[in-house]
């Protein structure tokens, strides 16, 4: 059942959205592949620091973070990947490793990989290691005002 909070925000923001139950999976390889979702259509949310501030990076499940382009992106004079120890508190309703990508609802600016406008839909994590949420991409990107980087 997804968590009351992520309800509420998607409930509360009207978004049309539908969940996806899979067994324990952790990596976002693996979690594509248990939900039967494409690795390119499957969001997965990379904590970073960006001269030492938390950030959530979202790129395809089949990518990698590119620290170098974020570095020239933000203009930033450092980029760097967050240890779960730095960020495991910022997610109080959540499986550690198992945050949506709504940074929002943490007070968190997200990043998005421009490579996730390829599909209409997105799936990302709900807070769970066997849940996701489905909804279309365009109504990610409404709710999420992220910031995009080309790839």
């Amino acid at each position: 059942m997804l968590a009351t909070k992520l309800k509420k925000y998607l409930d509360d923001h009207h978004v049309k959205y539908i969940t996806i139950n899979h067994s324990p999976a952790y990596t976002a390889q693996e979690i594509a592949a248990c939900a039967h979702v494409s690795g390119k259509e499957f969001a997965k949310t990379v904590m970073i620091k960006v001269d030492g501030e938390l950030k959530m990076m979202v790129e395809p499940a089949n990518t990698h973070v590119d620290l170098n382009k974020l570095k020239e992106v933000t203009g930033a004079k450092s980029v760097e990947l967050a240890s779960e120890y730095e960020f495991q508190d910022k997610f109080p309703d959540c499986e550690l490793g198992a945050m949506p990508p709504l940074g929002e609802m943490y007070h968190l600016d997200v990043y998005v990989s421009n490579k996730l406008r390829d599909d209409e839909k997105i799936v990302f994590n709900a807070g769970t290691h066997t849940e996701l949420v489905k909804m279309k991409y365009k109504d990610f990107e409404n709710l999420v005002k992220p910031t995009m980087i080309d790839d």
